[in-house]
């Protein structure tokens, strides 16, 4: 009976002792369903900017004729220039897999934009990202400009920074400085990264919000405690095209 006491003591102790992350963004709804976002970038070639946005303008719809297409924007400021970034939905793997084979088979997909632009890009990149589970897809009340910020966290995931992460977000939102369209949380790419897409009506609206805000005690003491998981960030300011469903 002693043994036995000994034994079980020693498992409680053990079990109080031992870390427990028990927190709502551990799992979520990205865990069960299966709807994911490409974020793609392309770099081009100075003097084919016009040239690829006039082409696209044209053809787009036979691209979306197979996917959704979330928003398209040529970037304004932030890291290189002559540069365009675009999302887009898929259902699942297999739907954005069935997708690709469709449009290497649509000839005049192929034909019309895929053959006469590949000469004007000169870098292409792709993540996958998950819409962060407290996260939903927002559409701005009007025609604006977008800014993404890239926030690069300390390994963990949403179970560490979760919490501290979303006080930060609302206390823009819930303040009035801002509007946010999404969060997302990459699965492919650059992992431990969080992209948080803001919608503005102008540039001046924009930094007249965020001169606020840093003055503000109850958003400083949010981002303050967000900073302790971030280990850096980047942003651009993003101008929706003429066919970008976010406008």
């Amino acid at each position: 009976m002693l043994v036995l006491r000994s034994a079980l003591t020693r498992a409680l102790a053990s079990r109080t002792l031992a870390p427990q992350v028990c927190s709502s963004f551990a799992t979520g709804p990205r865990q069960y369903n299966g709807t994911f976002y490409e974020f793609r970038t392309y770099y081009l070639k100075p003097s084919k900017m016009n040239a690829f946005m006039e082409n696209l303008k044209e053809t787009i719809h036979l691209r979306t004729a197979h996917s959704e297409l979330v928003g398209f924007w040529s970037v304004e400021f932030g890291g290189r220039m002559n540069k365009v970034f675009h999302i887009w939905k898929y259902d699942n793997f297999a739907h954005r897999a069935e997708v690709r084979k469709a449009l290497a088979n649509c000839k005049e997909w192929q034909e019309q934009s895929i053959i006469p632009n590949l000469a004007h890009i000169d870098k292409q990149e792709t993540e996958i990202t998950y819409l962060i589970p407290w996260s939903k897809l927002e559409k701005p009340p009007k025609e604006g400009v977008y800014e993404l910020a890239v926030f690069q966290m300390k390994p963990g995931g949403p179970a560490l920074w979760g919490d501290a992460f979303k006080r930060a977000i609302n206390a823009h939102v819930n303040l009035g400085y801002t509007k946010v369209v999404g969060v997302f949380h990459t699965e492919y790419g650059e992992l431990n990264r969080v992209h948080v897409l803001w919608w503005n009506e102008s540039a001046d609206s924009r930094a007249a919000g965020r001169h606020k805000s840093h003055e503000d005690p109850r958003v400083v003491a949010a981002v303050r405690e967000s900073v302790n998981y971030l280990v850096s960030q980047q942003n651009m300011l993003l101008i929706p095209t003429s066919f970008s469903p976010l406008k």
